[in-house]
């Protein structure tokens, strides 16, 4: 059965901010902890195909794929998917996003399926992908939170 996660979480900070900070692609290795860099390849209109790679993994691995991101403003979605699948068959990943009181929802779908010669399965990499979309989540809001509270903090007469 192939691999389906479903990770959402709560940001206290307008939908504008969550949507331009998350979207920033050349911002994602200060936004995300794991990801080293990131190489746009190409942009044409709402589709961007770039390089991500990874920090080292625990056995010294650095990890890295060609996506393909094709975002969708007036929809609040973003669809991605590995160009370069690597241990996947293949990787689909849905982004959401919704007003919610007091701030925005962000939800993360991915589907996938692993070759049978990467070193872990389906039910493995959805264990893996659901505790990092975890962590991954949190640092996100807690830096977009931050940024909201610094711009609030600056545009306030003194």
């Amino acid at each position: 059965m192939p691999g389906h996660t479903e990770n959402d979480i709560k940001i206290a900070a307008p939908l504008d901010l969550v949507w331009d900070m998350t979207n920033d692609l050349e911002n994602w290795p200060q936004l995300f902890s794991e990801y080293a860099a990131v190489d746009v390849l190409s942009r044409e209109g709402d589709k961007t195909i770039f390089r991500l790679t990874m920090h080292p993994d625990d056995d010294g691995t650095v990890w890295s794929w060609v996506s393909e991101r094709t975002v969708d403003r007036a929809g609040l979605s973003v669809r991605a998917r590995r160009v370069e699948t690597g241990p996947f068959a293949h990787m689909d990943i849905h982004w959401t996003y919704r007003e919610l009181p007091g701030g925005t929802g962000m939800y993360w779908t991915q589907d996938f399926a692993m070759k049978p010669e990467a070193p872990v399965d389906d039910a493995g990499m959805t264990k893996h992908i659901n505790r990092n979309s975890k962590i991954q989540l949190e640092l996100i809001r807690d830096k977009i939170e931050a940024r909201n509270r610094a711009m609030k903090g600056s545009a306030s007469p003194n």
